[in-house]
Parts: C-alpha cells; structure tokens; sequence
C-alpha cells in the first residue's frame, strides 16, 4: 500500500473510528508481547492517529469559534455555566436510555 493511500484511508475515517483504532493500538502495546518491529509499527500508527485526531479537534475547534462570534465577527466569551452543563448532561443521559419499561 503506498503512503498516498494509507494517507487517503486515514481521512476517509471519523473521528471516532480513528480514536476507537488508536485506543486498540495502545492496548496491544500495553500488553508488551509483541516483537520490536510490530511494536515500531504499530507505535507509528498511534502516532499518525494522534495526530489526525489532534487535527481533527482543532478543525472543530475552529468552526465552533466561527459559529461564537458576534456581529462584528469578535468571539463571545463567557463564564461557563456548571448548572447549566450538568442539566445537559442529564438530559444527554435520559435520551441516552433505551429501556422499554
């Protein structure tokens, strides 16, 4: 497979396939049973998936901020709200339930 590829593999996955494959990765090399060169190998990988993830975050990041701004285009900042985020997390979590009963 040739770096164009792996390359073009690597943005066609989510963010979340590429997180769920880095944590994979760190796993096998927790366990430290593997040879040195699949160890390297696979090192190199959670490497390149850090750092798309890392990408990834900041490109959110961003456009989070593009959508923040006032309208003089100035970001709005303000106080974080714990109540606030606790009542979401909530809500998150009584959606979340797919119980019958």
């Amino acid at each position: 497979m040739t770096m164009r590829t792996k390359k073009a593999e690597a943005q066609a996955q989510s963010f979340e396939t590429s997180l769920a494959a880095l944590e994979q990765i760190v796993r096998e090399l927790e366990r430290g049973d593997l040879p040195l060169e699949k160890s390297l190998e696979l090192f190199e990988q959670g490497v390149r998936l850090s750092r798309e993830c890392q990408e990834r975050l900041q490109a959110a990041e961003r456009r989070i901020e593009v959508l923040l701004r006032d309208g003089e285009g100035r970001p709005v900042v303000g106080a974080f709200d714990e109540e606030e985020l606790t009542r979401l997390t909530a809500a998150d979590e009584r959606d979340d339930d797919e119980t019958v009963f």
